[in-house]
C-alpha cells in the first residue's frame, strides 16, 4: 500500500484567517470566542462563539461568485486557496483527472437557509432566489473546490455531525493509500453560527454561555465555532518527485459506531476508535506522545474520553499529553477535527503543543496531562487526532512526523 503525506495546508477560523495567523494563536494560547455579532442575538440565550471576525467575502470573491456561495462554502474556498499555494501543487489536466477533493461538513449551507426561512415565514414572500438549493446543499463546497482547481478524481461531501471531517480526510488517506488517487484536498467547513443554528443547539442544553473549559471542573459546556481548514494530501513518492516540502505522514485511521445512543458518547466506541486508529498505523501506544481530545467541555464528553484514553495509553497515559483546542476556536461541528489537524502538525513539525486555555481546577475524572493554559515544547514523533458524534459515529487518525 502506498505511503501518504501532507504537503499543503490552509485554513480560515476564529483564531486566524490563514495557517501562520492561526499557529501563532495557538502557541499564545489565545482564545477567540466572544461575543456573536448576528442578527437578532439579543433572542438568543447562547451569545458567545468562536465567529470569524473582519471577514470581507468581497475582498476574496466576484458578486457572480457570491451569488452562488454560501458563507461555508466560502471558507472552503479561502482554506483550499491556501493549501494548494503551501503546497507547491499544479494541477495539470492529467493530475486533474486522477486528483478529487473530499471535504466535511454537518449542517451545510444554514446561513442560506436561515435567510430564506427569513425570507418565506417572517416576510412572508412567496419567492426564493433561484440558487438557494445549489448554496445549501452541503456538497455546494466540495463541488466548488473541484471546479476551481479543475478536480475531476473522486469528490463528494461527507456528513457525519461533529466526525465529519475526520471521516472525510480517513476517506481520501484511504483512497490514495489505495492507489485510486495521487493527490486529494480534504478537511471541512462549516458556517453554523446564524440565528437558527444557535438556537437548535440551545435546546440540547449543553452550551456554555460563559467559556469553553475543556477538563476543567467547572466547565459550563460546549461553545460554537465557525471556519474551515484543507490540506493536500498526497502519495508519497508523487510528493518526493516533485520536491514538495512534507509536514507530516497520515499513518492510520479507524471508523466505528457506538451503536447505542443518538447523543451520549461510549467509552466502548472511543477504545475501539483510537485502538483502530493505532493498529492500521502499525503503533504502540508509548510511540504516541500528543492526542488531539474531541475535548467538547461537556461532563459527559471529557470523562467519557479521558477514561477512553486511561484504557488505550494505559501506564503511558501518564505521560502522555492532551489537550482540546476547542477551547480556543470553538466547537466546528463538521469541520473542527480538519482545524484540530493543524494542532497536530504543529506539534509533529515545530514541537510545540497546543494548549487546552480556560482550565481553572483539575477534575478527578480527567486526571490527564492536559496542557493545561499554555502552550509546551515537547519533541513528538507521533500522535493522535480524536472525533467522537453525535450518532456514536467515531473517527481517528494517526499522524507521524517525517
Amino acid at each position: 500500500m502506498r505511503r501518504v503525506v501532507i504537503t499543503g495546508q490552509g485554513t480560515i477560523n476564529a483564531l486566524g484567517h490563514d495557517v501562520t495567523t492561526t499557529l501563532a494563536a495557538m502557541r499564545a494560547g489565545e482564545c477567540g470566542i466572544g461575543p456573536l455579532d448576528l442578527r437578532d442575538v439579543e433572542r438568543l440565550s447562547i451569545r458567545i462563539g468562536g465567529q470569524v471576525r473582519d471577514f470581507r467575502p468581497e475582498d476574496h470573491f466576484t458578486r457572480q461568485q457570491l451569488a452562488l456561495y454560501d458563507r461555508f462554502t466560502q471558507f472552503a474556498l479561502i482554506a483550499a486557496r491556501e493549501a494548494v499555494a503551501r503546497s507547491g501543487l499544479d494541477f495539470t489536466e492529467e493530475l486533474g483527472l486522477r486528483a478529487g477533493v473530499i471535504l466535511g461538513t454537518a449542517g451545510g449551507g444554514l446561513q442560506t437557509q436561515d435567510e430564506n426561512f427569513r425570507t418565506v415565514y417572517e416576510e412572508g414572500r412567496n419567492r426564493v432566489h433561484p440558487l438557494v438549493v445549489p448554496r445549501l446543499m452541503n456538497n455546494a463546497a466540495a463541488s466548488h473546490v473541484s471546479m476551481s482547481f479543475g478536480l475531476r478524481g473522486p469528490s463528494y461531501s461527507v456528513s457525519t455531525a461533529c466526525a465529519s471531517s475526520n471521516h472525510a480526510m480517513g476517506q481520501a488517506f484511504l483512497l490514495i493509500r489505495s492507489g485510486l488517487s495521487p493527490v486529494m484536498l480534504t478537511g471541512g467547513s462549516e458556517s453554523m453560527l446564524c440565528f437558527g443554528g444557535i438556537k437548535a443547539w440551545e435546546g440540547l442544553r449543553v452550551m456554555s454561555k460563559e467559556a469553553c473549559r475543556p477538563f476543567s471542573a467547572d466547565r459550563s459546556g460546549m461553545v460554537q465555532g465557525e471556519g474551515a481548514a484543507v490540506f493536500v494530501f498526497e502519495e508519497y513518492e508523487h510528493a518526493r518527485a516533485r520536491g514538495a516540502e512534507i509536514l507530516a505522514e497520515v499513518v492510520g485511521f479507524s471508523m466505528v459506531s457506538d451503536a447505542s445512543d443518538i447523543v451520549m458518547p461510549s467509552r466502548e466506541g472511543a477504545v475501539r476508535a483510537m485502538r483502530g486508529a493505532l493498529r492500521d498505523a502499525g503503533l504502540a501506544p508509548a510511540e504516541v506522545g500528543y492526542v488531539n481530545a474531541h475535548g467538547t467541555g461537556t461532563a459527559a464528553n471529557d470523562r467519557t474520553e479521558c477514561a477512553a484514553i486511561a484504557e488505550v495509553f494505559g501506564d503511558h497515559a501518564r505521560e502522555l499529553m492532551v489537550s482540546s483546542t476547542k477551547s480556543m476556536h470553538g466547537h466546528l461541528i463538521g469541520a473542527t477535527g480538519a482545524v484540530e489537524l493543524l494542532a497536530c502538525i504543529m506539534a509533529l513539525r515545530e514541537g510545540v503543543i497546543a494548549p487546552t486555555v480556560g482550565y481553572n481546577r483539575p477534575d478527578p475524572d480527567c486526571a490527564l496531562d492536559v496542557v493545561p493554559n499554555e502552550a509546551r515544547e515537547a519533541r513528538v514523533t507521533a500522535c493522535l487526532s480524536n472525533a467522537f458524534a453525535f450518532g456514536g459515529l467515531n473517527a481517528v487518525l494517526a499522524l507521524r512526523a517525517i
